[in-house]
Order: C-alpha cells, then sequence, then structure tokens
C-alpha cells in the first residue's frame, strides 16, 4: 500500500491514512493493531497521553524495524497539562513513554478556557527544541482558531475534528483550508453507526467495497486525513485499500448531502 502524503503549512508530508488507537485498551491489543498496521503499508499512527497507550506505539515502532524517519507519529496534550511550563513537561513525558525523541505532530486536545493561548507559547518553544515537528490542535472551532491566530503569528499545521457525511463541518473545513489549516478527521466511520445507511450501503455495492471503504475514500477525495480506529487485522487491512478507486462526483454529492450534526464524541461548538 502506497498512501498519497498531504504538505503541510511547515513543509512537513503527513500521511492521509492513519491508524488511531482511541478506545484501544493499553498494552498487548494496542500493540498488536499498530504491528498490524505497520505490517499493512501504514506510515501514520495517531494516539494521545490521555489514551494511556503512548509506550504500546513505542513499543509496536520499535519491533516493527521501520526507521523511526519514516513512520508519522502524532500524540496531543491533555486538559490537565495545559499552560505554557505544563506543556514543556507534558511533552518530555510523552516523549519517555514513546520512546522518542520528538513526535512529528503534537495537538492541543481541547481548547481549554484560560489555557490555551499560553499553551500554544509552549507549542512555540517545542517546535523550536525540535521536540515537535508540527503543532496543531483538536476540537477547535473556527471560534477559537480566530483567538489563536488573532494572538499568534504560528498558524496550526493541522485541526483534528470529528468529521463524516454525516457530520459534514462545511463552514469549518472551508475555513481551515483558506487558512493553511490541514484538517485531520477522527470517527470518519461514525464509530460503524451509520454503515448501515442505505445511500451508503448503494454507492458501495454500486462500487464493490465496503461502506468503510465508502465513507474514508470520502473524506480522503475533500483532501482530508483519516485515522480510523480498529483492532481487527482484517479492518486495518481494509481500511487502507483506499487509492485504487475514486467516487463519483453524483456519489461525493449524495454523501455531501448526509449530514445530520451526527456525533459519536465531543461537542465542542459551546466549548468557552
Amino acid at each position: 500500500m502506497k498512501t498519497p502524503n498531504v504538505t503541510l503549512n511547515n513543509g512537513l508530508k503527513m500521511p492521509m491514512l492513519g491508524l488511531g488507537v482511541y478506545q484501544t485498551r493499553p498494552g498487548k491489543e494496542t500493540e498488536q493493531a499498530v504491528i498490524w498496521a505497520l505490517e499493512a503499508g501504514y506510515r501514520h499512527i495517531d494516539t494521545a497521553a490521555v489514551y494511556k497507550n503512548e509506550a504500546d506505539v513505542g513499543r509496536a515502532i520499535r519491533a516493527s524495524g521501520i526507521p523511526r524517519a519514516d513512520i508519522f507519529l502524532t500524540t496531543k496534550l491533555w486538559n490537565a497539562d495545559q499552560g505554557e511550563d505544563a506543556v514543556l513537561k507534558a511533552c518530555d513525558q510523552s516523549l519517555d513513554r514513546l520512546g522518542v525523541e520528538y513526535v512529528d505532530l503534537y495537538l492541543i486536545h481541547w481548547p481549554v478556557e484560560g489555557k490555551r493561548k499560553e499553551s500554544w507559547r509552549g507549542f512555540e518553544k517545542l517546535l523550536d527544541q525540535k521536540k515537535v515537528l508540527s503543532a496543531g490542535v483538536s476540537n477547535y472551532t473556527e471560534r477559537h482558531l480566530e483567538e489563536l491566530l488573532g494572538s499568534s503569528s504560528l498558524v496550526p499545521a493541522v485541526n483534528q475534528i470529528e468529521f463524516s457525511p454525516f457530520l459534514y463541518q462545511k463552514k469549518l473545513y472551508e475555513y481551515c483550508m483558506r487558512r493553511g489549516i490541514q484538517l485531520e478527521a477522527y470517527g470518519p466511520l461514525t464509530q460503524g453507526k451509520k454503515l448501515d445507511h442505505p445511500a451508503v450501503q448503494a454507492i458501495a455495492r454500486n462500487r464493490e467495497r465496503t461502506a468503510a471503504q465508502v465513507l474514508l475514500r470520502w473524506a480522503i477525495q475533500h483532501e482530508i486525513v483519516v485515522i480510523p480506529k480498529s483492532i481487527r487485522q482484517e479492518r486495518i487491512q481494509e481500511n487502507s485499500q483506499l487509492f485504487d478507486f475514486s467516487l463519483k462526483a453524483g456519489e461525493m454529492e449524495t454523501l455531501d448531502g448526509l449530514n445530520e450534526n451526527f456525533r459519536t464524541c465531543w461537542d465542542p461548538t459551546d466549548a468557552p
């Protein structure tokens, strides 16, 4: 599997497909999922401090024998660790658990009121220290991004948000595109809750693909990075088979029309 890259606003290349390990249990479950993903050709792994499985991700990467430089590795700063000085300590702890000298992308996991500006200053220091190659955010709305851009010249490389045809945040998507912020989708498969939707199933049958592949391909064709989560080897493999077919314009329009503000995770809309 050869995964295409997007080029971030700092020039770093980011694979469009990654494995997410949210709600993957620490220990063997996470380690095995990451090993399977790397064997299947994934070169992008997404974890977070709050997932409690950074050490397992690190072990799997080392066990794979794949050079560290060939893997795009993301982790995230949790809410309790926000604040300029706290960020530096939290990042060091994540690097220690992962067993690496740097991460390719470090994200503010949530826009914590009263702390997020200060945290972003810490991220600027981490970039200078080369412990972080790219700085980004997660669960930021347009309002949160406007606040950040009004107080810093450092534009986030990535905004990771929940995104699928059923949560097609078009206004935020277009805002990020204009600002040069790469959108990354977590929950692109709706945690399986919309895979049986008749419109998705019809496209899957017509294309002789699975519903999951259709949802992921939709995001890819919108130039959005996807990080589907799975702990099953066959699903990890299936989710990687996205780059030998394309959805037609009419199919994309059908999927674009499915938005119902359907969320499976946090809703940051009213986060102060």
